[in-house]
């Protein structure tokens, strides 16, 4: 009974403000998107890799018009593993789809520290090859699991300072490197050589399109407070528009200044930490050090607000008897163990992937995920949410061709990568048949079969 009441503590009613809630999700959003991938996108596309954010941007508010229709709809800290509940019930596809989503957010966070550790570094002049670039990151999961394992006010108060820091620091960044740059253009004709002999230049631009979405993403962690956000069935939705918008203009402002700074070979070369980079002939080392600084910022709160989600949203999987749950001798609630159990998956991640590798099974896990949810309100809740149909038809379109281009270049470039997601998923997936076929639960609120 203890644990029980201990669990519901921790969804506390009109505890997130939308200022919160956008902060949060601009955390994961801007603290991985910007500071690692701009350089894995140039090696992908060229110098085209400006306009692939702003392609991104497309895909991703066609998606999250998705998510912006559920949680007016259905506000809850499940998020993302309620909204494909609603729509296929207690199945097998609602448990594998969920664990993908929650998979591609634990890979975020390993994102993050692996990023973080490698800005980290750039103050002493050392190489992102480094031991230290995974023990640094995993540092950093270990002090964002002490902090959430606080109350949801210091959590939203960490967040919120850190995003706005990170937010002004960035633009600040943007603005001046293009000031600096003045007359010098971005020749948007520039191909990498990585791009053309992945395919064609037409697929290279659609997985750097897909490396993009990843850098929006962490929008859809704004989902699960729905159950702790103040007047939830506005402000959620709000919070994803907002949280959207701000890192269309970031992106576009940043990617801009990289490229008039840096030459394509050096922003390939420097893929890991080219804003650093692209500081340097801009602005001098003080300017290194304001970015590197920034970085850190950003990629600490990233963290921070990425295992705040992510560990609810499997607390709510195991509320909902979808997934095997364990408490293996500790106390305390069942979120303080999903906590734990995210934590650990992440230091996984952190110490044995390196940034290329985890960006990729993130994306693919995400797009597989963000199809379901699409197809799903599109065949059983389209109705009931007032859902446009050409709108979901579009989203899952780009979603397809995205997910097709992305997995034809790292099938060329990288296929151990593409392979090992397609060995997680089917894992996933065979865990969860065998579960469910021994612990089955009879929905009470789904019509659809």
């Amino acid at each position: 009974m203890h644990d029980h009441e201990d669990k519901k503590s921790h969804y506390q009613k009109d505890s997130l403000t939308l200022v919160g809630a956008v902060a949060l999700g601009t955390g994961v959003m801007i603290g991985a998107g910007i500071f690692a991938l701009t350089g894995q996108m140039a090696q992908m596309t060229g110098s085209l890799f400006p306009l692939a954010f702003l392609s991104a941007a497309v895909v991703v508010i066609f998606s999250a018009y998705s998510y912006v229709k559920m949680s007016n709809a259905y506000p809850s800290a499940g998020g993302i593993a309620m909204y494909l509940k609603k729509a296929y019930g207690s199945t097998v596809t609602t448990a594998f789809h969920s664990l993908l989503m929650y998979f591609s957010m634990v890979i975020a966070q390993s994102f993050l520290a692996r990023t973080f550790g490698t800005y980290t570094l750039q103050l002493f002049g050392i190489d992102d090859t480094s031991l230290l670039v995974p023990t640094l990151g995993a540092g950093l999961l270990l002090v964002a699991f002490l902090i959430n394992l606080s109350a949801n006010k210091m959590i939203e108060g960490v967040a919120s300072v850190l995003g706005f820091i990170k937010i002004g620091g960035i633009v600040l960044f943007g603005i001046v490197g293009v000031m600096v740059a003045g007359s010098v253009e971005v020749d948007f004709s520039t191909v990498s050589s990585d791009a053309s002999t992945s395919g064609t230049t037409i697929a290279g631009f659609i997985g750097a399109t897909a490396l993009g979405i990843l850098a929006f993403k962490g929008f859809t962690t704004i989902t699960n407070s729905g159950s702790e956000l103040i007047d939830p069935h506005r402000n959620v939705g709000r919070a994803i528009m907002i949280a959207i918008a701000l890192c269309v203009v970031i992106y576009t402002l940043v990617g801009y200044s990289v490229a008039s700074n840096l030459s394509l070979q050096q922003i390939i070369e420097t893929r890991n930490y080219s804003l650093a980079a692209a500081a340097r002939p801009a602005l001098g080392e003080y300017a290194v050090w304001f970015t590197v600084v920034l970085a850190m910022l950003a990629t600490a709160g990233g963290v921070i607000a990425s295992i705040f989600a992510v560990s609810r949203m499997l607390a709510m999987l195991t509320d909902m008897k979808l997934v095997p749950h364990s408490h293996f001798g500790m106390p305390g609630s069942i979120q303080k163990h999903t906590l734990v159990y995210t934590v650990i998956l992440g230091l996984l991640l952190t110490i044995f992937f390196d940034l290329t590798r985890i960006a990729a099974m993130g994306i693919i896990f995400y797009l597989i995920m963000d199809i379901a949810v699409h197809w799903g309100i599109l065949r059983h809740l389209r109705h009931d949410i007032g859902a446009k149909l050409s709108i979901l038809i579009t989203a899952i379109i780009l979603d397809l061709i995205v997910l097709g281009g992305f997995v034809w270049v790292k099938i060329n470039s990288d296929p151990l990568v593409v392979g090992v997601a397609g060995v997680v998923m089917l894992a996933i997936l065979l865990v969860e048949v065998l579960f469910l076929r021994h612990h089955p639960i009879e929905s009470k609120d789904h019509k659809h079969g």
